[in-house]
């Protein structure tokens, strides 16, 4: 392992310069995006971000520079902040464009699940990290599933189903790379289908109706005719773009304001549309690039926890940029998951950030191979 004084030689520059230029790429979308609007909130978009980018890239290198094996010691403490900051939102949170109660404001508009997504990643790997070696044991699945479950149902009731499923993939990721049996597999896969019949009802009931409506226009396109539009418009957009786009800030589906949403949900089909198949294909590049990066982190850890950390940030960069682009093609239904990186949404990129700075504490301590 690395003396302090030589740490800073092993962080990833690689990483950091895609992480830059992501960052920097992803504003440029916003103010096209947002390009002569007369509405207060969508002047404010760029600046916003500007400012949450460059705090985030001093989050990023103060969680670099901190051992995360100190914050590893903190998990108890730090899920019982996460908590607090969720039940917040009960109380003080405020409504976003779609109605989700997911806000609270100090001066400016934080979203607790944000920070909570980052929090978990390293209560659950202290967690897994601890019981490294009864994985064989369904009582310490059980354990880990409780842990993660208490964040996400409140993420869900606030409603936020879209940040509620993340947390359930990164868990299903980071205990499988903490050892997860088959038979725990099989256990559970058994468990969802005698379930079902109930849980999913149940869910369903629970559901906002926008949230219901971007599953049933998914499945049933036509039946609901404002939903489709968003969904048809953004298919539009890809598709005019063709191979070489139609340049910055030059897209008449962006500009003439046919696609709603542009600069959250639909900011990949503003960049299909303004850069064409050679602009979305170097941006996933460039998001592949960075979860690869970060994967290889994973692999050089000097311990679990460092391990389980990298795994986490992998993961809900690729789920995130997955479902994000997903949605922009019509293969998933909307969910109002942001594309990392790229999507309007300061605390969105705060967490991104803290993610990277989070998987190079780890990356900077790795054995030397």
């Amino acid at each position: 392992m690395s003396h302090t004084g030589s740490i800073w030689r092993q962080f990833d520059v690689p990483l950091l310069i895609a992480t830059i230029l992501l960052t920097v790429f992803g504003i440029l979308m916003i103010r096209s995006a947002t390009l002569n609007a007369i509405d207060t909130d969508l002047i404010n978009r760029v600046p916003d971000q500007i400012r949450f980018a460059i705090l985030g890239i001093f989050v990023m290198f103060g969680l670099a520079a901190l051992d995360y094996r100190l914050l590893g010691g903190l998990h108890i403490w730090l899920y019982l902040i996460m908590v607090a900051l969720l039940v917040l939102v009960f109380f003080f949170g405020v409504e976003g464009d779609a109605g989700a109660k997911s806000w609270i404001n100090i001066g400016i508009r934080v979203q607790p699940s944000e920070v909570a997504k980052v929090l978990i990643i390293i209560t659950l790997g202290q967690l897994l990290a601890n019981n490294y070696e009864k994985m064989d044991r369904i009582t310490t699945i059980l354990k880990s599933l409780i842990h993660i479950g208490v964040p996400a149902a409140i993420i869900f009731i606030q409603p936020d189903l879209g940040m509620a499923i993340v947390f359930g993939v990164m868990w299903v990721v980071m205990v499988w790379a903490a050892g997860l049996r088959l038979k725990h597999i099989a256990m559970f896969g058994l468990a969802i289908l005698l379930t079902a019949p109930v849980v999913v009802p149940v869910a369903w009931s629970q559901m906002q109706d926008y949230q219901k409506s971007r599953i049933t226009s998914f499945i049933f396109p036509e039946s609901d005719p404002d939903a489709y539009y968003n969904i048809l418009q953004a298919r539009i957009s890809i598709g005019s773009g063709g191979l070489d786009g139609k340049g910055y800030a030059q897209g008449p589906q962006n500009i003439g304001r046919f696609l709603r949403v542009r600069h959250t949900d639909f900011i990949f089909s503003v960049i299909g549309e303004e850069f064409g198949l050679v602009g979305g294909v170097l941006v996933m590049g460039g998001l592949g690039f960075v979860i690869l990066r970060i994967l290889r982190g994973a692999r050089m850890a000097v311990d679990p926890l460092g391990s389980l950390i990298c795994y986490g940030v992998a993961t809900f960069i690729f789920f995130q940029t997955v479902v994000s682009i997903g949605m922009n093609l019509s293969l998933m239904p909307v969910t109002g998951l942001t594309l990392p990186f790229l999507s309007s949404g300061g605390t969105s990129l705060l967490s991104t950030l803290a993610g990277i700075g989070l998987a190079e504490s780890v990356i900077m301590r790795r054995r030397r191979l």
